[in-house]
């Protein structure tokens, strides 16, 4: 599969912004509650399946990635910047992390026990979203789980120019609306089991959906 052309200005951007991207990202001990609680149902979602190992796509340096294995399950990460990985495998050496693109993992079908996006896919165009969640369903093992997680809107695209302590960006990024990526998803085979919407307040100033949600075994 020729790769999206979208790709490389995410690549170029956040193997610009890498270090500084790594130092104000919070770790999930540092987010609230209601985030923690998500990804710790996802966690004991996957345990409870044992389909096999969870992709952490889009792991930036490694913090989520290095959380889900703090909560018993077998994680991977796999980001398209190689800055990012190359901090990842530095703070993180007993995990695997691998440069990849989530449009084409390098995963056979039906192995994944689970895989977590977690505020990775707003800089694919709203198009290209079908592919990413087609990719996820042919890598998911049936009965395995995925947790989709970032900002929403009524359908927002924005085109930044600096991000990150300061730093040129070329990447775009789109807040779809809750109801359209639900849609997807379930275009793309999966079955919702859980919708969580947080609304903006002191600590967030932006909307957020997470999205639980299984492949289906073969009936």
């Amino acid at each position: 599969m020729t790769e999206p052309s979208y790709l490389a200005a995410v690549r170029e951007s956040y193997d610009t912004v890498a270090h500084d991207y790594a130092a104000l990202v919070k770790s999930p001990s540092e987010l609230d509650p209601l985030s923690r609680s998500i990804l710790t149902a996802f966690a004991e979602l996957v345990r409870a399946s044992d389909r096999g190992p969870v992709a952490d796509v889009g792991c930036g340096p490694g913090k989520v990635t290095a959380h889900l294995a703090e909560l018993g399950v077998a994680p991977f990460g796999v980001d398209v910047s190689p800055k990012m990985i190359e901090l990842a495998r530095g703070a993180y050496p007993d995990l695997r992390f691998s440069v990849g693109s989530m449009t084409a993992l390098e995963v056979e079908g039906d192995t994944l026990g689970g895989i977590l996006a977690y505020y990775s896919t707003h800089h694919t165009p709203p198009e290209l979203l079908p592919v990413v969640f087609s990719e996820f369903h042919r890598t998911l093992a049936p009965g395995g789980h995925l947790l989709v997680v970032g900002h929403v809107s009524a359908g927002e695209h924005r085109r930044p120019a600096q991000a990150y302590g300061g730093h040129s960006v070329s990447f775009e990024s789109y807040r779809l609306p809750t109801d359209q990526l639900a849609q997807l998803l379930n275009q793309a085979g999966f079955t919702i089991n859980a919708q969580l919407v947080q609304e903006p307040g002191e600590d967030m100033r932006w909307k957020i959906a997470s999205f639980l949600a299984h492949k289906p075994t073969a009936p």
